[in-house]
């Protein structure tokens, strides 16, 4: 599959939507349920506010961020993919209490009026997009002044260097064959490949900049091989 692929990208996310959760538990050993909860701590949501998770999935950022904002606030969850999306409607649908509503939608143009959010995240999904660039751009758009965003990815290391050798390992020694026993072996295998064109720390936070944000922060995690890109507007 080539990175990128908008079309192709879907594709991915609708065939690996009832294994996806399970299988993130598995190869990050949970992990990545501390990262997000990291990146939220670190924004600090507040009650009232409205936010947005963009590339959301099947839903657990959305929902976790959704308990912060009542009373009063709430979240729009947008991806792209209609399977995903209908596993975090069913999620959603036994905490009915929660501000939360699903959209599905492109991240590069999304149905939203400017300056409509007091924040947002996005998780997995900048690498993803057909132009990251354009993603920032539009991710400005769509925030009050004053907001801000957190986005969690995959990092990139410098080649060569310890951590860019251990990522490059687990993911072909360890993450394309257990997911290839869920018959998700080529949608895992398309990690490595996405990060190859996948920008760095320092540049990310140049985009940033170029995309309007007063402020960018890139910070690596778990050693380098996840970051969290922060902005504000």
């Amino acid at each position: 599959m080539k990175p990128g692929d908008a079309e192709a990208v879907e594709q991915l996310f609708n065939e690996a939507a009832p294994s996806y959760d399970r299988l993130n538990d598995w190869l990050s050993f949970g992990l990545h349920r501390q990262w997000k909860r990291q990146m939220v701590l670190q924004l600090a949501p507040r009650p009232g506010e409205q936010w947005l998770d963009l590339c959301c999935g099947t839903g657990d950022l959305a929902l976790a961020l959704a308990r912060r904002l009542r009373p009063g606030g709430g979240v729009v969850g947008v991806d792209a993919a209609a399977a995903p999306l209908a596993i975090a409607a069913q999620r959603s649908a036994r905490e009915p209490w929660l501000p939360v509503h699903w959209q599905q939608g492109d991240a590069l143009n999304l149905e939203l009026q400017d300056a409509c959010a007091d924040g947002a995240l996005m998780a997995y999904g900048l690498r993803n997009l057909a132009d990251p660039a354009a993603g920032l751009r539009e991710l400005r758009r769509v925030l009050r002044e004053g907001g801000r965003a957190g986005l969690l990815d995959f990092n990139r290391p410098p080649s060569g260097t310890a951590a860019a050798v251990f990522q490059r390992t687990y993911l072909r020694r360890v993450v394309v064959p257990v997911a290839s026993r869920a018959g998700l072996a080529e949608h895992y295998a398309y990690l490595e490949a996405s990060l190859m064109r996948f920008p760095d720390g320092p540049a990310q936070q140049q985009l940033a900049l170029d995309a309007g944000f007063r402020e960018a922060c890139h910070c690596p995690l778990a050693g380098g091989l996840m970051g969290l890109l922060t902005v504000w507007a």
